[in-house]
């Protein structure tokens, strides 16, 4: 096993503390394999097929952080997987995007890395969703017998 050295904000770290006495994990770095496997598995599962797909990309970002507006609108350009979007103002430094996405797998998480790691992106989650994906059907109720 490695040894790493992190350093996080102190609003953050008391984030992975309350994190660790609520699920009950006798270390942090319990939690931070658990929290690095969670993040790892989704990309992995959906990375192994070539089948086209949607998703949803949500960021929070700094729309003060220099050009970085500018950035975010040549990514969507660049890789050609953004189909439609949404922007709201949070604060008077903040903003929500969310990004429809429609493409391969590997397109939208190559788009979704390009975005979440631009400095002054502070949050960042894509949702990948299968083409075809459905709910099952409900179960059909039965008529109830009637009674005599």
């Amino acid at each position: 096993m490695q040894r790493v050295t992190i350093t996080i904000d102190d609003d953050l770290l008391a984030a992975v503390d309350q994190l660790c006495e609520r699920r009950g994990y006798e270390s942090r770095s319990e939690a931070m394999r658990d929290i690095v496997r969670d993040a790892l598995a989704p990309a992995k599962a959906a990375l192994s097929t070539d089948a086209t797909c949607y998703g949803a990309l949500s960021y929070v970002y700094s729309h003060g952080t220099r050009d970085l507006a500018r950035r975010l609108t040549d990514e969507g350009h660049h890789h050609g997987v953004s189909i439609a979007s949404m922007h709201v103002h949070l604060t008077h430094d903040d903003c929500l995007e969310v990004a429809v996405l429609r493409g391969s797998a590997a397109a939208m998480q190559s788009y979704a890395d390009s975005v979440i790691t631009q400095r002054g992106v502070r949050y960042g989650h894509l949702q990948l969703i299968p083409e075809g994906a459905r709910q099952p059907a409900a179960p059909r109720r039965q008529p109830l017998p009637e009674s005599g």
